[in-house]
């Protein structure tokens, strides 16, 4: 079931049973409370990840190009960078900074294109 059949149930106030996390494997799974944790590896049980200590999470989905790139700055010091790019590419994830990478329209970019209309080349004039 998606997020949004989800929402769509619970905006129309119909009780809702949350779907149980999908099985996980022994190299990377979930912990902590409710599935929605600490991401963790047999190499860093219980590590904190740069996402969870940040105080602005919004950052690994920034429009800025600054940002975006600060968050992948962020991702490379992370113990479980592998597993959160395979997650992402398992998941189909839409946009985001996820294992250090850029999404956008769910395939890995280079870099993010800001909004708006680009700058003119000013040596073309």
């Amino acid at each position: 079931m998606q997020l949004t059949a989800l929402l769509d149930q619970i905006s129309q106030g119909t009780s809702v049973s949350w779907p149980a996390l999908p099985s996980t494997t022994a190299e990377h799974s979930l912990t902590g409370d409710a599935g929605w944790g600490v991401l963790s590896t047999p190499a860093s049980p219980g590590a904190i990840t740069p996402c969870q200590q940040a105080e602005d999470t919004d950052l690994w989905f920034a429009e800025r190009t600054a940002d975006v790139e600060r968050a992948k700055a962020m991702c490379r010091t992370c113990p479980v960078r592998e597993a959160c790019l395979e997650g992402a590419l398992d998941r189909g994830e839409p946009w985001g900074v996820w294992g250090g990478e850029v999404f956008q329209d769910g395939v890995v970019v280079a870099r993010k294109r800001g909004r708006g209309r680009p700058r003119k080349d000013e040596s073309a004039a």
